[in-house]
């Protein structure tokens, strides 16, 4: 299960030299196989300030008074995310898309050229991301399990390959291709998406997502970065696994970002400021 803190810390500058050196204009995907989006279904705008519960760590436990939950699309059912709707829930659907993980089911679909290094976390290995031929049919598949199980929104994770060893010379430009695409599949569906982390790349990447999940900004004194999306009126879902509540809180408020700490597994556990 990925959607836990990578070390990011001795990344960050490195990331940001590559993200921001004439990338911005990298190439635009299709918006949909016949240029138009597949679904009406209107997409949920979350605004800035709304509280969450994240829990990735089985199936979902309903008992946080939250109006939003990001749960894992695979482990939760059709029915689990119609009982958070009869309870006036949104619900976010985490799925990882920068990586293969050995206990998916679809992990067959996977051809293993597009398999790359290990990327710290148990069953898991990078994936080439240029490779968009291959992995966007295999992501559609799981964005249509999100929609057909109900869900409002998407959580994909792992869509900042390029700054990791991830055995290909992925490129900032193949992100922003990439993370363009990503959105462009959730919208086809009617699905809200948020970007995952990729704090150098927001400037890019803000207007094609609705709002933005972040670990640990606080820590590495980041969250100032994502601004942009407080700015466009777009919620900012943020933990921290370190870092006391008396050292973040005031700045989250202050920054209007919806801000708590958990234990890094993503259980039922949750401290909100």
């Amino acid at each position: 299960m990925s959607g836990r803190a990578l070390p990011r810390a001795a990344l960050l500058t490195a990331l940001t030299a590559v993200a921001l050196t004439g990338c911005s204009g990298g190439p635009e995907p299709p918006a949909g196989r016949h240029g138009t989006a597949s679904s009406s279904r209107a997409v949920w705008k979350p605004r800035p300030g709304l509280a969450w519960q994240w829990q990735l760590d089985g199936r979902v436990d309903a008992s946080a008074d939250v109006p939003v939950y990001d749960i894992d699309g695979f482990e939760n059912s059709a029915a689990d995310v119609a009982r958070l709707h009869r309870a006036g829930r949104k619900v976010i659907c985490y799925v990882n898309v920068g990586a293969w993980e050995d206990f998916r089911p679809d992990r067959d679909a996977f051809p293993r050229s597009v398999l790359g290094e290990p990327n710290g976390w148990s069953g898991e290995r990078w994936l080439d991301i240029r490779r968009v031929s291959v992995l966007r049919p295999l992501m559609e598949r799981r964005f249509d399990m999100c929609r057909d199980k109900g869900f409002d929104a998407v959580e994909p994770d792992l869509v900042e390959g390029y700054g990791n060893d991830t055995g290909f010379p992925l490129t900032a430009r193949d992100q922003l291709a990439y993370n363009r695409m990503i959105a462009a599949i959730a919208h086809e569906r009617g699905l809200s998406v948020g970007l995952k982390n990729d704090l150098p790349q927001i400037p890019q990447l803000v207007d094609h997502f609705d709002f933005a999940v972040n670990e640990e900004c606080a820590q590495y004194d980041e969250c100032g970065a994502l601004s942009p999306f407080i700015k466009a009126g777009k919620a900012v879902f943020h933990v921290e696994y370190e870092e006391p509540r008396s050292a973040f809180c005031a700045e989250s408020r202050r920054l209007r970002l919806s801000s708590m700490r958990k234990k890094p597994e993503l259980g039922v556990w949750r401290s909100p400021c």
